[in-house]
């Protein structure tokens, strides 16, 4: 419909309501040019929290709003950032409550193989910024994996390489996750795959692999772009399973070359950083196994032959044995001697200190005991008696200034004191009298002990040789006449008419 129509002279222009004027323009626009394609760098970028994209698409004189809705948005393989040069398909409309036209973006594709560079570089400077590139996070693969993980197409001979190669050097368990190596299925379809691979528990159903292989066969860098995507590097980064990337021929790079744990130039040459070869592994095996046994070998011969040195020059066991053996048999020889020449020291030590025991030093003990106790009896009494009149005097002289009544009751008190000590004290003298009369009966005891008399009803006798105690045989044969005495009586032997000399008793602790 016109907008405007011509009026005639004299009549006024229409009036229309700002809706009907945003519609009217709304409706023009969506249908002169329905669906573009606009080449332009991105501007700013929006993502609020609905998921919609709100960005600018620019040249050196112009900007154009643009709008990408959530569900486009999760679609996209090309993600918009700032700076990158793009063609945006989409449609023209207009947005009334701001009063400005934006394009209604339904796909992104990046504006050449300069625009997709420079795409990458920035991605690079990102990830490198944040560490992903550092050679301390890589990790070092396993030299003999048991089970290799491979990320590749089931149906290119990229997989069959692997295989054929992995078989001739090394025969190992291969699981190959399907995945889309081209297109906009690759990247996300590569990401679930590094994912699920690392998902998977040790020990369980499905074997986890000890070793990751990520490969493509060669291409552009639009076939190769799905391994550019930011999401796939992260998740190589993220792989807690070592990983090889092995994506197009040996001059194609892409982004996970950089994250990976080790860059291989070609899918058959992933396969050989994977597994060593086994008949290499054998013959070094076997040489080695040569080189231990000829090591062993001299090394037993040259032990034998230092030992057989060292025995030469060591004496004989027998001569070792013979100056031990000979202080053996001469210690015997004089161990009899010995035991006898100690256990006649040890009577003669006794007989020493039996000695000193003698009834006289008993007795005189005895007696200087009974004085002592004596002269305390004797000063008992007069101390006691000082002590009362002491006593007494003072009670007197505190008298004078008390009551009868406090004095009887002090006199009272002090009197059963006074009772009590004699009482104490008489105590005390009875214990000490009957101590001292015990220490006296096991005096008496030990003398009647060691007197001679006790000894002869163990067994013994006294010799007497003409009146007098003899204790040799050579006084016993110059005697003319011998007396024996038992503990029952005295039996004479020799001449009984020969008057014998006063015969003298041998003092109490002799024995002989």
């Amino acid at each position: 419909m016109d907008l405007i129509d011509d009026p005639s002279p004299g009549q006024n222009a229409p009036e229309f309501t700002v809706t009907e004027i945003s519609g009217a323009v709304k409706r023009t626009i969506e249908g002169e040019f329905g669906h573009v394609r606009v080449k332009g760098e991105i501007g700013r970028v929006s993502r609020p929290r609905s998921g919609h994209v709100y960005l600018d698409l620019k040249d050196d004189r112009s900007v154009l709003s643009g709008v990408i809705w959530k569900g486009v948005a999760s679609r996209l393989a090309t993600q918009p950032e700032e700076g990158l040069e793009v063609v945006a398909t989409g449609k023209l409309t207009t947005f009334g409550g701001q009063s400005k036209y934006q394009m209604v973006i339904e796909d992104i594709a990046p504006a050449g193989v300069g625009a997709l560079m420079a795409m990458l570089e920035k991605r690079k400077k990102t990830l490198e910024a944040e560490g992903l590139f550092s050679p301390d996070r890589k990790k070092r693969l396993p030299y003999l994996p048991e089970v290799i993980g491979v990320v590749t197409s089931p149906s290119g001979a990229v997989i069959r390489d692997i295989l054929h190669r992995l078989r001739d050097r090394f025969p190992r368990k291969v699981l190959i996750w399907p995945v889309a190596v081209q297109g906009a299925k690759c990247a996300p379809e590569v990401t679930a795959a590094i994912n699920g691979f690392n998902a998977l528990t040790p020990g369980g159903p499905v074997p986890r692999p000890d070793l990751l292989i990520v490969a493509r066969g060669g291409g552009s860098i639009e076939d190769l772009w799905g391994f550019n995507e930011e999401i796939v590097a992260r998740a190589v980064a993220a792989s807690d399973i070592p990983l090889i990337s092995a994506v197009g021929h040996e001059t194609d790079t892409t982004l996970i070359d950089f994250v990976s744990d080790q860059r291989a130039p070609t899918p058959t040459a992933a396969a050989e950083l994977a597994v060593p070869v086994r008949l290499e592994l054998l013959s070094w095996v076997d040489d080695q196994d040569a080189r231990l046994t000829r090591a062993l070998t001299s090394t037993l011969g040259q032990r034998q032959q230092r030992l057989r040195d060292v025995a030469r020059a060591l004496p004989r066991p027998e001569a070792l044995l013979s100056n031990a053996r000979q202080r053996l048999d001469y210690m015997d020889d004089r161990l009899p001697a010995a035991l006898r020449a100690a256990a006649q020291f040890k009577k003669l030590k006794l007989a020493d200190v039996s000695g000193g025991l003698k009834p006289a030093v008993l007795i005189r003990s005895i007696r200087e005991e009974s004085r002592k106790l004596d002269e305390r009896s004797a000063r008992l009494a007069p101390g006691l008696s000082r002590s009362m009149r002491d006593k007494r005097q003072k009670l007197e002289q505190t008298a004078r200034g008390l009551r009868m009544q406090l004095l009887q009751d002090d006199l009272k008190r002090k009197s059963d004191g006074f009772s009590q000590m004699a009482k104490r004290l008489s105590d005390a003298a009875k214990r000490q009298h009957s101590t001292r009369i015990s220490m006296l009966e096991s005096l008496d005891r030990l003398h009647e002990t060691l007197g001679y008399k006790a000894t002869l009803k163990r067994g013994y006798a006294v010799v007497y040789g003409d009146g007098e105690v003899v204790t040799t045989k050579t006084a016993a044969g110059q005697a003319t006449h011998l007396e024996i005495e038992f503990t029952d009586g005295r039996l004479t032997l020799g001449a009984k008419s020969r008057k014998t000399k006063t015969q003298k008793a041998p003092e109490q602790g002799s024995l002989f």
